[in-house]
């Protein structure tokens, strides 16, 4: 995956937690504001399949995941990623009336 250099300004508390959490982890600091950065874009990408205002396959391609890797984040998050009921209620009733043509 290609990275990009971005400029950006964090508040100092921020700051010191990120400092904390490369501590913790063994790691440093820019490492751990880019693990941050990450989990907050896999959950915000993870809503929009789940509203669907996305598609998985577009999904996994801007987390840099397969589709199955993220089905798993998704369900071990506790986001439902299937049809909703009424798609699967709709779903039904189309091949029910198909089926009896």
């Amino acid at each position: 995956m290609k990275s990009k250099v971005v400029p950006l300004r964090i508040p100092e508390n921020l700051d010191e937690l990120a400092a904390l959490s490369a501590q913790e982890q063994h790691t440093d600091k820019a490492t751990a504001l880019r693990q941050w950065l990450h989990r907050g874009a896999a959950q915000y990408v993870l809503r929009l399949v789940a509203e669907g205002r996305i598609s998985m396959g577009r999904a996994a391609e801007l987390l840099d995941l397969t589709v199955y890797d993220l089905q798993q984040q998704a369900e071990a998050q506790g986001i439902e990623m299937g049809a909703a009921n009424e798609q699967r209620r709709r779903s039904r009733a189309l091949v029910a009336k198909l089926k009896n043509n």
